[in-house]
């Protein structure tokens, strides 16, 4: 434990998060987040299993001693053996934490273009936007891998988040439109009530309604819903949130969806929507950003500005003309188009985003926060009612 204490100032902080609820003797956790080198008197023994979870730490981390000594180089068993040994010894929440930090620290994303690696390595959306990144790169021997990974993430995503978001825009709009011949079932009591105040009947102590409101039936409305989504390599899990939600909205009839991704340039990837794997395979992440151009070809899709909604999903660092870009954004509200900034659809914790434009943009009265994808559905049925739209959806 003395050897493990004078190494404290070599701490390794990768390791630390991944090993802090393990549970098991002191020293043997602290070695295994320091690196065998912290007991170079091998003093503290560690079972097999931890033994093995030393080497895969050691890998990805380095040897804890500040140099890093190992790697999972360029061969492709050795890499397989790697990704399915993180499986073993570690949660499905870690291993998408220690893939995420083997792209970022080894350069996996190359070993991705060969297809018994990516069959080995744990989908998530973390590695569907990495695999969007490479799409142009990706040789086409990898491409029906890459799909079949990708298409898994998507299913799992719709079968989580489809039925909440139909729910809650079907009935936002059953509720957006007035019936004037309502059943009993569809009379809204409230409305109808302040309607017919007038007809207060004293001697009866109520109300005498001379006409009924009520709720819309379901499809008698007509919305626009307008996703302008920033492709920034920054925004990876946003862009494939936004698609997974664009093909759930597309697949509404009461609803027409767009669906818009910019860089510097804009593309128009709403044919798209009834494939999201498709979709996403459209999608070119990386590059600048340029929100006046998105913002003014998506002014030039909107025919009912009143039955509008535009989501705009972008962290707002405007490479663009930030002048025009404010100046646009203030007209749509104007026309009556109902203008919203989500800074992130992610679960990936507070985002980095751009505050001074956040601000201008509050100052106009368009909210700007960040929203999990959970949370999206309750965004867009408030939205579509016509509620005032505060940061009760994530953070700004």
């Amino acid at each position: 434990m003395r050897v493990i204490a004078d190494n404290l100032v070599t701490w390794n902080y990768s390791r630390y998060i991944i090993l802090v609820s393990l549970s098991s003797s002191s020293a043997a956790r602290w070695k295994l987040v320091l690196g065998s080198p912290a007991d170079a008197a091998n003093e503290i023994p560690l079972s097999p299993d931890y033994g093995r979870m030393d080497e895969v730490l050691t890998a990805l981390y380095g040897t804890g001693d500040g140099e890093r000594k190992a790697g999972l180089g360029g061969s492709a068993p050795r890499v397989s053996r790697w990704l399915g040994d993180i499986r073993t010894y570690f949660s499905s929440s870690v291993v998408a934490v220690m893939q995420q930090d083997a792209m970022d620290r080894l350069g996996l994303q190359q070993l991705l273009l060969e297809p018994e690696i990516l069959r080995t390595v744990q989908a998530d959306v973390h590695l569907v936007g990495t695999l969007m990144a490479l799409s142009r790169v990706m040789p086409q021997k990898v491409k029906h891998t890459a799909r079949e990974v990708v298409g898994k993430v998507v299913h799992e995503l719709e079968q989580k988040l489809a039925n909440p978001l139909r729910q809650a825009v079907q009935g936002a709009l059953s509720r957006a439109v007035r019936n004037p011949r309502p059943r009993y079932a569809e009379i809204n009591w409230a409305a109808t009530i302040r309607a017919n105040l007038k007809h207060y009947q004293p001697a009866y102590k109520t109300v005498v309604p001379e006409k009924l409101i009520g709720y819309g039936r379901r499809g008698q409305a007509l919305k626009e819903i307008v996703l302008c989504v920033d492709q920034s390599g920054s925004m990876a899990s946003s862009v494939v949130y936004a698609g997974v939600f664009g093909a759930v909205l597309a697949s509404i009839k009461a609803v027409k969806t767009h669906m818009v991704v910019f860089d510097t340039a804009v593309a128009n990837l709403s044919e798209n929507l009834q494939d999201p794997v498709d979709l996403l395979f459209g999608v070119q992440l990386g590059g600048g950003t340029d929100i006046n151009l998105a913002l003014t070809y998506c002014q030039q899709l909107i025919t009912r500005p009143t039955d509008t909604i535009l989501v705009l999903i972008s962290d707002l660092y405007e490479g663009g003309n930030e002048r025009e870009m404010l100046k646009r954004a203030a007209s749509l509200k104007a026309t009556g188009v109902t203008v919203v900034a989500l800074l992130a659809l992610s679960d990936d914790g507070a985002p980095s985003f751009d505050r001074r434009m956040a601000e201008k943009l509050a100052a106009l009265g368009l909210p700007s926060f960040a929203c999990t994808p959970a949370q999206f559905p309750e965004l867009m049925a408030a939205a579509i009612q016509g509620q005032e739209l505060k940061g009760s959806y994530g953070q700004a």
